[in-house]
């Protein structure tokens, strides 16, 4: 019964998003039912005490991320920056390569630091316009769109300023570098085989004699050729992001050590600050105001007339992204709380003595039962973290294998139907589940077993 407790409100939160009700209002509701369930009387100490504890404890800590990232997304869409990069690669790799032109942009966008959900809405129109030039069916576009932003650029390749590889590095003081052989062999693993299946779900579509397809919603609408940035300008913004998000790393525990000390201040009644668990979150924050400061400089005239709307979108962009995983993550930890996840929780560790698989399986199982990969990441590092040190350190791993296993982990399950990331895809490209999921989810089955992968690799070999 305890277990059927934890999985009620689970399928109810897919199903209430599956059909398109926004999880912010569901998942408190879906949470507190499991609690209603065990004991009526713990609702409301658990509505304030965990589920908005947590979640605002999540909006603290990651909020500016999500934020800096959303206005850097904008304003690089709104300079042109976006279809700069996105008619470069074109013009390099050629329009009859549209799957691959769409998620290499996407790859240099999230990598650059743009908000995973700006990435969606930069790439759309360029990715619809491809797709119905080489006669691709539209309902491979979320999944080719999503493999490019949401799953290697998203917590593999090492230094992605992305939050689920951020979180990681609070609990195991590593940084955003961590373990970078296994995360650039995790990312070759997903890109090839992901976009081998879309490029075979492609060519059996043609051999159907599917197009594009007809009466779709959600167009994008033809936009007049304008003179473009050069590229090299276009995609200074994202260097500036990758090279000082690497010397913020080096540097803020060179200038502030390991704590910061309020009492020097005369502030005794605030606590210390420690830095080794925030570094990796500063270094990105610092390079992310640097990415926008250099879109201001060489754009500002391109810019300068519509940039009062265009913040205000990233910011309420920012604000709905922000609260679905914060909702998500509230919502994962009164379920954590419960006596059911105990039990499964219980089941893992005894199935899986081995701490990276342990923290594999219990990672990508939060993230499926919270549909967010950095609330399911969030739960799981604070539950068992300390766990995962401790054994490590007696079988003499790396804390960097453990941030990068993690960090891969929280992608894999959690793109589920209740995702607000897969929400948004959808909802932007104007699908639904039924017509573009079936491809999401063998992405997200690649993606787990890239995690595997990459554990195998560490054992066989010693890389980190």
């Amino acid at each position: 019964m305890d277990v059927l407790i934890v999985v009620l409100p689970l399928a109810f939160l897919i199903l209430v998003a599956y059909k398109g009700f926004n999880v912010i209002l569901f998942a408190p509701i879906a949470a507190l039912l499991a609690v209603l369930l065990v004991d009526p009387a713990l609702v409301l100490p658990f509505f304030s005490g965990v589920f908005l504890d947590k979640m605002a404890g999540f909006i603290k800590l990651y909020f500016p991320v999500f934020l800096l990232g959303a206005v850097l997304g904008k304003l690089i869409e709104m300079a042109g920056y976006a279809k700069s990069i996105s008619t470069a690669v074109i013009n390099v790799i050629g329009k009859n390569r549209a799957m691959l032109a769409v998620v290499l942009v996407g790859a240099i966008l999230s990598y650059g630091g743009v908000s995973l959900f700006v990435v969606v809405f930069a790439i759309y129109p360029f990715a619809a316009e491809l797709f119905k030039a080489s006669a691709i069916p539209k309902r491979l576009v979320p999944a080719t769109i999503g493999l490019g932003a949401f799953t290697f650029t998203m917590d593999a390749l090492p230094g992605t300023p992305q939050i689920q590889n951020i979180i990681p590095s609070t609990f195991f003081n590593t940084d955003a570098w961590a373990a970078p052989w296994l995360g650039i062999c995790g990312s070759i693993f997903i890109f090839s085989i992901a976009l081998s299946y879309l490029h075979w779900q492609r060519d059996k579509a043609a051999k159907n004699g599917e197009g594009y397809g007809t009466n779709h919603t959600n167009e994008p609408e033809k936009r007049e050729d304008k003179t473009l940035p050069s590229v090299f300008v276009a995609v200074l913004p994202l260097l500036v992001v990758t090279v000082f998000n690497k010397i913020f790393t080096w540097s803020i525990p060179q200038l502030y050590g390991k704590t910061f000390d309020f009492s020097s201040l005369g502030m005794k009644e605030i606590p210390p600050v420690d830095i080794s668990k925030l570094t990796a979150v500063w270094a990105v924050e610092g390079a992310l105001v640097l990415g926008i400061a250099t879109v201001l400089v060489f754009a500002f005239r391109a810019i300068k007339t519509g940039i009062a709307s265009g913040l205000n979108l990233a910011i309420g962009g920012a604000l709905l992204a922000t609260l679905n995983t914060a909702s998500e993550y509230g919502f994962g930890a009164v379920i954590a709380a419960l006596p059911g996840f105990r039990v499964v929780s219980a089941a893992i560790a005894s199935a899986f003595k081995d701490p990276l698989v342990n923290e594999a399986v219990t990672t990508t199982t939060l993230a499926g039962i919270t549909g967010s990969g950095s609330g399911g990441l969030s739960i799981s590092l604070a539950l068992m973290s300390k766990t995962y040190i401790e054994q490590a350190a007696q079988r003499g791993i790396d804390p960097e294998v453990l941030h990068r296993v993690a960090a891969m982990a929280c992608g894999g399950m959690d793109s589920l139907p209740h995702n607000g990331a897969l929400i948004t895809l959808l909802a932007v490209t104007g699908l639904t589940h039924k017509q573009a999921y079936k491809d999401i989810f063998v992405l997200t089955l690649v993606k787990t077993a890239a995690v595997f992968f990459v554990i195998a690799l560490y054992y066989l070999f010693g890389i980190v």
